[in-house]
């Protein structure tokens, strides 16, 4: 077993932008595990529809 390991997951997220109002994005988070437990997040970012990859905070959580 590893004590440190990097993990990266994608999952379907709900966001709101001002342009395009709401959008369903796939959204990748790079986290950092410690012994299986995750210590902290290193990036997130977002694919667009058009191919393009941009941070996550151009947009904001839509609840």
């Amino acid at each position: 077993m590893k004590i440190l390991q990097v993990k990266r997951k994608t999952t379907y997220e709900k966001r709101h932008t001002v342009k395009m109002g709401e959008l369903t994005t796939k959204v990748t988070y790079i986290k950092k595990y410690l012994f299986g437990l995750p210590i902290r997040t290193l990036h997130k970012y977002r694919e667009t529809y058009y191919g393009e990859v941009k941070d996550c905070k151009d947009c904001m959580l839509f609840v």
